[in-house]
């Protein structure tokens, strides 16, 4: 059943529902009506953060999710699904697919990915993975541990690759990790037009995340105003 729901996000978009304690949105009860949505506008999947926002999104609209913890720790810079606390978190809610950290950047307690990842895989084998990389070197590594999905979704968002955009010279981060992994890519990261979304999948990315620019609306509205200054 998992793999059939995860087979349905083929070529398809998945909207990330995320609002952060420090957002207006901030509520799982908003971020199910975003999701929902989301839905009728014709997304196929979710990306959500919190056990808590997952639930409420499960029960709204039924689609398949990737999820994630957003939760910081004084001893590293990791604050995507960063220990094995967040994922305990996430499988009391099971979503299709857990995201995590993927980058270079040691753990909480000094825990390299390549740890942290074995131990997860072994505690919850039937579990699908996605790696969130900023490089493309940390994409293949990723694909060489056995992460089951590969994402671009921290391009441009780490110091070893704050100078890198995904869209720039036409997706070339996002073609040479499609030419070098074995495992599905999943594009995600500043895709902000409909015209990105559609060019990612045309370049075989097996689905595509889209986030601020449909469910962020004070970044939206910014876009707007800032026309006008």
């Amino acid at each position: 059943m998992t793999e059939n729901r995860v087979e349905s996000l083929r070529g398809k978009l998945i909207v990330s529902c995320q609002a952060l304690p420090h957002e207006p949105l901030h509520s799982s009860f908003i971020m199910g009506r975003m999701a929902l949505a989301a839905k009728e506008g014709g997304a196929y999947g979710i990306r959500a953060n919190t056990r808590e926002d997952i639930s409420e999104i499960q029960s709204r609209t039924g689609l398949p999710i990737i999820g994630i913890v957003k939760r910081d720790y004084e001893d590293s810079e990791v604050y995507i699904t960063p220990t094995m606390k967040e994922v305990d978190e996430l499988m009391e809610v099971k979503p299709e697919i857990i995201a995590l950290d993927a980058t270079g950047a040691l753990r909480p307690g000094g825990l390299a990915l390549d740890d942290f990842f074995h131990q997860i895989r072994v505690k919850y084998p039937n579990q699908l993975w996605m790696a969130d990389c900023s490089t493309i070197g940390e994409a293949l590594h990723a694909d060489q541990l056995g992460f089951d999905f590969i994402g671009t979704t921290m391009v441009g968002y780490t110091p070893q690759s704050k100078e890198d955009k995904i869209e720039a010279d036409d997706f070339r981060i996002l073609k040479e990790i499609l030419a070098g992994v074995k495992h599905k890519v999943i594009a995600e990261g500043n895709i902000n037009t409909p015209e990105k979304v559609k060019r990612v999948i045309e370049l075989g990315a097996f689905s595509v995340v889209v986030g601020s620019a449909i469910t962020r609306p004070q970044l939206i509205t910014k876009s707007f105003s800032e026309v006008l200054k």
